[in-house]
């Protein structure tokens, strides 16, 4: 049923202005959701992407050719990058052809919508003012019909009593008061009647011409904006049917695909590959044993010269009891600022942890409160386990940060401790220092207390069976060692802590002893290193400072090559 804005509602002026508001403002928000659904569309066409290329087969798996389920599974995935494709077009066409247009096209609804509704405001406030001047007018002309009326009457009552000349003079007056009073009341009754025409005029106009307009305007740019937003659903399903053929094409490749799987197909046999002796190997024949890595230095150690056996022996004997060894749970095996960095950072970590599980706690309680008000909406029995699992991490996470906080003071302590011994007896300890491999200051280091005796990242402890072990096999070429020359020192170190060599191989020292640097460290935390010429042995890198010498940096360089 059809309706005519200018003449069925001519008083509905504001209504009209809330209703188009919230015609504008509708447009705006499909709008946003066409372009929200854009880029929904484009973020699933990329994890779609993404999620084939994650899935494609690699290079190194040429076999899976062969088989019908991976070839049907590699032509699923191109079809799924052909229907992201797909989704990305549509996403385009949504921007393209609807959003960009709405979006300019709101813009001029706005203008047009602000144009009408001044026009129609100002013809508003014209007539008020017309209707607000005749008003004036009226009261005007009945105050001065008030006056006049009352002179009048003042002017007769004074010639009924005139009988003297004085009462003859007020009289004259009177009467001429009188006439001045009746031609204002006819002046006031000129300006009402001229007033109430242009009013009349005025309101003529305001309601059949005027406002019919107006509203009339308003009425088909609200009809246009209905128009276009039925269009631009229309585009919209239009932009979705023309991608439907090719999706649909897709799918059907993809059936195709899945229908010519075969079962009962055989699988090929793999390729044989001759054999050391060239006979090919069976595929029911087991892979030969991978050899240790221990096994294998052996054996490169009893078939190599005697330069290569030194190099196989001292590797073994240096990283035997740390390989064979599990790392400490307090990190004793680092030096102290390591240590106090690792227990740190691992004591961060467990905030965290302790963060989350505690803001998963609360969820839980928060819905079990919701389950409780509201039983149709969950069973509260349900969210007991997970409580309680939450419950059990939380002790644990605070027993493990309960024990990193107590190693990390201890580290903290022995820190402070040993700095106060340096600053309170560096006197003494250099006195014992300047004669470095002197026998005093190592049996002083060995009559310390134990806890003195650590190092500062803990004991160095070994596998002394495996030790053992090494020691019988290493027995037959004993000898070979000790016509060795010494090798030659490529550089100098200074010891930052103390450290007591315990194992085999190892070297004592006290802090701030100066030595020779025999070989560098070769990637497992160990420096050979020399006193005098007798004692040799490995110290723990973090223990020392290296200071290599220039021209020893090419022959370390060269000899990591060979």
């Amino acid at each position: 049923m059809s309706c005519n804005w200018g003449t069925e509602l001519w008083d509905q002026f504001d209504n009209l202005e809330k209703h188009t508001g919230w015609g504008i403002d509708f447009l705006e928000r499909y709008s946003k959701f066409v372009r929200e659904r854009a880029d929904i569309e484009l973020s699933y066409a990329k994890q779609i992407r993404s999620l084939s290329k994650k899935y494609h087969p690699k290079r190194n798996r040429e076999d899976e050719s062969r088989y019908t389920w991976c070839l049907a599974f590699s032509a699923t995935l191109h079809q799924l990058n052909e229907l992201a494709t797909q989704r990305e077009e549509l996403a385009e066409n949504l921007n393209t052809q609807i959003v960009c247009e709405l979006t300019r096209y709101t813009q001029e609804v706005k203008t047009d919508r602000k144009t009408h509704f001044q026009d129609g405001r100002r013809a508003q406030h014209h007539i008020e003012s017309s209707w607000k001047q005749l008003e004036s007018s009226k009261r005007r002309f009945e105050r001065d019909c008030k006056e006049a009326e009352r002179t009048q009457q003042v002017s007769d009552r004074i010639d009924l009593d005139n009988k003297t000349e004085g009462e003859k003079r007020c009289s004259l007056k009177a009467r001429q008061a009188a006439e001045q009073r009746k031609q204002a009341a006819e002046e006031s009754r000129k300006d009402y009647l001229t007033s109430l025409n242009q009013f009349n005029q005025d309101q003529n106009q305001h309601y059949h011409t005027l406002v019919p307009v107006i509203y009339q305007r308003i009425q088909d740019m609200e009809e246009r904006r209905i128009e276009r937003i039925c269009d631009a659903m229309r585009s919209s399903a239009e932009a979705e049917r023309k991608v439907l053929p090719v999706m649909s094409r897709c799918l059907d490749i993809m059936m195709d695909a899945a229908e010519g799987i075969q079962p009962r197909m055989p699988p090929p046999p793999p390729p044989t590959s001759p054999s050391p002796g060239g006979v090919a190997n069976s595929p029911q024949s087991p892979p030969p044993p991978s050899r240790e890595p221990i096994t294998q230095r052996l054996n490169d150690l009893m078939t190599s010269g005697s330069r290569t056996r030194k190099q196989c022996l001292r590797s073994l004997k240096r990283g035997l009891s740390l390989k064979l060894g599990s790392t400490p749970a307090d990190c004793s095996h680092l030096a102290p600022e390591q240590r106090r960095k690792k227990l740190q950072s691992r004591i961060n970590n467990i905030h965290q942890e302790i963060q989350r599980e505690r803001e998963q706690r609360n969820a839980l309680l928060k819905m079990r409160e919701v389950y409780e008000r509201n039983p149709q909406m969950g069973d509260v029995i349900s969210l007991e386990p997970r409580l309680e699992e939450v419950k059990e991490t939380l002790q644990r996470l605070e027993e493990e940060l309960r024990k990193n906080q107590t190693w990390l003071s201890e580290t903290d302590t022995k820190a402070s401790d040993q700095s106060s011994r340096r600053q309170s007896g560096g006197c003494g300890l250099n006195s014992q220092v300047t004669t470095p491999g002197s026998s005093s200051s190592l049996k002083q280091l060995d009559n310390q207390s134990p806890v003195s005796r650590e190092s500062p990242d803990g004991s160095y402890t070994e596998d002394h069976s495996a030790e053992h072990h090494f020691k019988s096999r290493g027995s037959e070429f004993g000898d070979d060692f000790e016509d060795e020359e010494p090798l030659p020192s490529i550089g100098t170190c200074k010891s930052l802590y103390s450290f007591l060599g315990q194992n085999e191989g190892t070297l004592s020292m006290v802090e701030g002893e100066l030595l020779s640097v025999v070989e560098e460290d070769k990637g497992d935390g160990w420096t050979r290193v020399r006193r005098n010429l007798e004692e040799e042995g490995y110290v723990p890198t973090s223990y020392i400072k290296v200071f290599l010498d220039s021209s020893a940096k090419g022959f370390v360089q060269s000899s990591r090559l060979v």
